[in-house]
């Protein structure tokens, strides 16, 4: 942000959105690995998937990111046990009755073996001998007081199942306490019926939290998240009582139940349950889910958030895997990702996020009624990429005679020059551009001291040059199953685009011409290349990939002739006479006839023929060094990761050794 003085200018940190000076975001990396994955077999809506999975540089991936939730998992299923409220208000009840019956035991008197008589006539189950003690009258104030004691953690802990952190805001409450959590619940159920009536509520919701706001620590901002916050934990107390064993379970609802019915709320909280469905259905209500099993006992409302926690965390680990029908980042909870790892995590997701935008925005990806592509921007990065790694192999290994200093030259300079046309990609000639400049302007009338001279278009010259024959480049490259089988197909494609990339950037004057072959053959596309997948008809028909070369040959009768092949195994497909392909394995004498038969016709146009065979099988090292004697060609027996280096050699070798001739 710049702010003008009434002298000079200050500079200051730029607040008006996005910083308009910052460096585009990076994406090489990331298409580099798209691009392997691509080529490799993948399709690219997986590739990406994949990089999502793995991550980048500086940033965790999903894969990592799941894998530390799985452990808070872990940990959380440790927290404790989901009975820690019955086993305290037993301890209580057990307190109880021992301190009365001691008190009872020396009163001679008949009331006292009555009141006995009672004690011993109670339910065995806790929720009944808990409600059998509602009107009994104590003798001994220590009992009372356990009793008491019952009935206060009862009230606390049923409320803090519903309503976090109130088990201890209800602590001692008076009268009067216990009156305001009524008219709140009140007051909630009205607030949610409205909002479930489409009603505009915001303004009451703003009132209810100016009167209640005290018990929502929270701070929820709109009643969306106040619903969000308590139909999770509503349905996270139904998850936490289909836990337990159905005695625990029959025990623990008996005692909430009394206790909503001693407070007045039973009508009430049941409403609010009702409310809290309707409005969030889509939670897993009454659904039996993971819950704690520590040794530690929990009462119910600390069981109820350790419940909501799981469910969170396996909610969490589900968006996370992305392994879902209609998968997004978007689906991922940035609230519960911060809650469970930190912000660090949401900062990870952000940047994998960013990237999977930026490159939809930068034109590395196109997506297309649902399906995502490469674009040719992208095919190019990987064309290059590819080109980048193959030289550097040639570096490494002392092969790299690649002489590129005269990469895009259209030919020899002839000494003339002409004027500049639309389209031309001659060098500018610039004195002589100069010179017709000044003498156009020679005439103009100029102010003093005046020095400039403006060129107009119509004063430009090309240096002229002599038209320099180039090398017409056919790639046949074997689409047959068995490439994918020997783990090879990623490498042969791999070396068709950087070989495109080398001809079209550094040796526009070449053309080149990419033909896969399997039962058929057909001309591929850098873009269609990338994305293509082996063909999974059997079939290596050489015969019909070698009768599109010599088509594309014949359309650049002035170029030197190049054909290079990359395959596993010997032809086993040709074309019929109608034009049918035909498949036999073992190879038949026809298939290897017609193919032998179409080499010779690709030799007698000049063509080199130098054939890359990648599988050391003696019939097919038999048949290509057979191929190449008549072609006048070279056999060559690479590593599936060291084609692209003999490739690219192969052709810069030959070009080097024309230009010798």
């Amino acid at each position: 942000m710049v702010q003008r003085r009434s002298r000079g200018y200050r500079y200051g940190r730029w607040h008006g959105g996005p910083d308009p000076l910052a460096p585009p975001y990076d994406l090489g990396d990331a298409v580099d690995e798209i691009g392997d994955s691509v080529l490799a077999g993948s399709g690219v809506r997986e590739a990406l998937r994949e990089l999502m999975r793995r991550g980048m540089q500086g940033r965790r991936g999903l894969d990592e990111l799941r894998r530390s939730v799985r452990d808070r998992l872990r940990q959380a299923r440790n927290a404790g046990r989901m009975d820690g409220t019955l086993q305290e208000v037993r301890e209580l009840l057990d307190k109880a009755l021992t301190a009365e019956r001691r008190e009872l035991f020396p009163d001679p008197d008949d009331s006292a073996r009555l009141a006995e008589a009672e004690l011993d006539a109670l339910p065995e189950d806790t929720a009944g001998a808990v409600r059998g003690l509602k009107d009994y009258s104590w003798r001994s104030d220590e009992a009372r007081q356990a009793y008491e004691q019952i009935q206060d953690l009862l009230r606390r802990e049923v409320l803090d199942s519903s309503f976090a952190s109130m088990k201890n805001a209800l602590e001692n409450a008076t009268p009067e306490d216990l009156q305001a959590v009524k008219d709140m619940v009140a007051d909630l159920s009205n607030l949610l019926d409205a909002h479930n009536r489409g009603e505009d509520t915001d303004e009451q919701f703003r009132d209810f939290m100016d009167k209640h706001g005290q018990f929502f620590p929270e701070n929820p901002e709109n009643i969306d998240e106040l619903i969000d916050q308590l139909a999770r934990r509503a349905a996270a107390q139904e998850r936490m009582m289909a836990g337990m064993s159905p005695e625990q379970r029959a025990e623990l609802a008996d005692l909430m139940a009394q206790t909503m019915q001693d407070m007045g709320l039973a009508s009430e909280m049941a409403h609010l349950q009702d409310a809290l469905r309707q409005a969030r259905p889509d939670l897993p209500w009454g659904q039996r889910g993971q819950v704690p099993d520590g040794s530690q006992p929990l009462g119910m409302g600390d069981a109820t958030t350790a419940v909501a926690e799981l469910a969170d965390l396996e909610a969490l680990s589900n968006q996370l895997s992305q392994g879902y029908a209609g998968a997004s980042l978007a689906d991922v909870d940035e609230e519960l990702l911060e809650r469970a790892l930190g912000r660090p995590a949401v900062d990870d997701l952000a940047a994998l996020r960013q990237m999977e935008r930026e490159l939809e925005r930068q034109g590395y990806l196109n997506r297309s009624d649902g399906k995502l592509e490469l674009s040719p921007k992208a095919v190019r990065r990987l064309g290059a990429t590819a080109l980048r790694r193959v030289f550097a192999k040639l570096t490494a290994t002392g092969r790299g005679e690649h002489d590129v200093a005269d990469a895009g030259a259209a030919g020899e300079l002839t000494g003339s020059s002409r004027e500049w046309r639309f389209g031309d990609e001659q060098p500018l000639d610039v004195v002589r551009t100069v010179k017709n400049a000044v003498l156009r302007t020679a005439a103009e009338p100029r102010a003093e001291g005046e020095r400039t001279v403006k060129i107009a278009v119509d004063d430009f010259e090309v240096v002229e040059t002599e038209r320099r024959t180039g090398a017409a480049v056919a790639l046949l490259v074997d689409l047959s199953y068995s490439m994918a089988l020997r783990g090879t197909w990623g490498a042969a494609k791999s070396t068709a685009m950087a070989l495109h990339s080398l001809v079209t950037t550094r040796f526009p004057q070449d053309a080149i011409q990419i033909i896969g072959f399997s039962s058929t053959a057909q001309v591929l596309r850098p873009e269609t290349l990338a994305e293509l997948s082996v063909d999974t008809l059997q079939g290596t028909n050489l015969q019909h990939g070698l009768m599109l070369a010599r088509r594309f040959l014949s359309h650049h009768r002035d170029a030197e002739p190049v054909v290079l092949i990359v395959t596993d195994g010997e032809p086993t497909a040709h074309l019929e006479d109608d034009g049918t392909p035909f498949f036999c394995w073992p190879p038949m004498p026809e298939t290897i006839a017609r193919t032998v038969a179409e080499v010779e016709r690709v030799a007698r146009t000049g063509a080199t023929v130098n054939v890359f065979a990648l599988d050391p099988d003696p019939g097919l090292v038999h048949f290509v060094h057979d191929m190449t004697q008549r072609a006048g060609g070279r056999v060559f027996q690479p590593d599936a990761d060291r084609l692209g280096e003999y490739v690219v050699a192969d052709y810069l070798r030959t070009r080097r050794g024309r230009r010798a001739r």
